[in-house]
């Protein structure tokens, strides 16, 4: 960066982005002009695409307490894209990160709407309380509780986004469906909820001006779709055969726990908040818009290398 343009942000407010990883570095064109932006990675090797994206990098882990001294009072905005760790029922890196987070901060945290658990396919807003039914939604209701424990003590203003599956043209189940991985059939199929990782970036820019104190907002856009539908659009899309459909039972005799826990929670969720509070307008209102958007040469893309599954890991958004 060219010496006038850090002169300039040195008068800015700072803003701490923790877990700067797809959805992050979609956030920095967004609030780099308004503030001096430090992010937050694990590996140096990020460190050169994160200042060539206009952040300061900083090399931290939440895993590492002692890592984190640095971060206490660096920045009154923060925007928490880190998930928990990948076991336990607690969110020892919110944990962590709460410790040194400055009184009267203003905090986002993109949670998951895995929190509600299954709804038996019922329309629902943020008032349903959370239900979680694995060890992945309970960290992130502890991290929620951690957070808010926070927010009350410090004088913080905190934000929630409850984001569902993450999409856009780089973000699709193709291998999935290169790998013919079966689907629920229809009669047992459950809805699913999703949200591109451009708007979901931009709802975390909006909420840092315009969430209200300790808000929760379901991050999603207007789909409405079951999981087996979503996977027939994008294999449509791309001229790849649709996934076989199989009950239930038969089904979780071929697919992981996990990838069946997925299977095994209906939700619809409305998205009222995010546009009547934080006057959201979504870039890609369905998955359908996305699909519209593709380039004719997408599908005729060769298949990538598979890469090897990591089912029990959350990399940063």
């Amino acid at each position: 960066m060219k010496k006038h343009a850090i002169s300039k942000k040195i008068g800015l407010p700072r803003l701490l982005i923790v877990g700067c990883g797809d959805v992050g570095m979609r956030l920095l064109p967004l609030v780099r002009d308004r503030f001096r932006v430090f992010a937050v990675t694990s590996n140096a090797e990020r460190c050169a695409p994160l200042r060539a994206a206009g952040a300061v990098p900083i090399v931290a882990d939440l895993d590492r307490p002692s890592s984190l001294a640095r971060l206490a009072r660096l920045a009154h905005f923060v925007v928490h894209l880190a998930p928990p760790q990948s076991d336990g029922v607690r969110d020892r890196r919110s944990r962590n990160l709460a410790a040194i987070l400055p009184d009267r901060a203003t905090l986002v945290y993109i949670s998951t709407t895995g929190v509600y658990g299954d709804c038996g396919g019922a329309l629902i807003d943020e008032t349903r309380p959370v239900a979680p039914r694995n060890a992945r939604a309970l960290r992130r209701v502890d991290a929620e509780q951690t957070l808010r424990a926070w927010a009350r003590r410090a004088g913080g203003r905190l934000a929630i986004l409850r984001a569902p599956g993450i999409y856009a043209a780089e973000r699709l189940p193709l291998e999935r469906l290169r790998n013919g991985t079966p689907a629920l059939a229809a009669p047992e199929d459950v809805f699913t909820n999703h949200i591109h990782a451009d708007d979901l970036a931009r709802l975390a820019a909006l909420a840092l001006f315009r969430a209200r104190p300790l808000r929760v907002y379901n991050a999603v856009d207007d789909t409405d779709l079951a999981m087996g539908a979503y996977f027939d659009a994008v294999a449509d899309a791309f001229a790849l055969p649709r996934p076989p459909r199989l009950p239930r039972a038969e089904l979780a005799r071929q697919v992981s726990p996990m990838l069946l826990s997925f299977m095994s929670e209906s939700r619809r969720l409305s998205n009222a908040r995010i546009k009547g509070e934080l006057g959201a307008r979504l870039a890609y209102a369905d998955v359908a818009a996305l699909l519209r958007r593709l380039p004719a040469k997408a599908v005729q893309r060769p298949p990538a290398p598979p890469k090897p599954a990591s089912p029990q890991l959350e990399l940063p958004l």
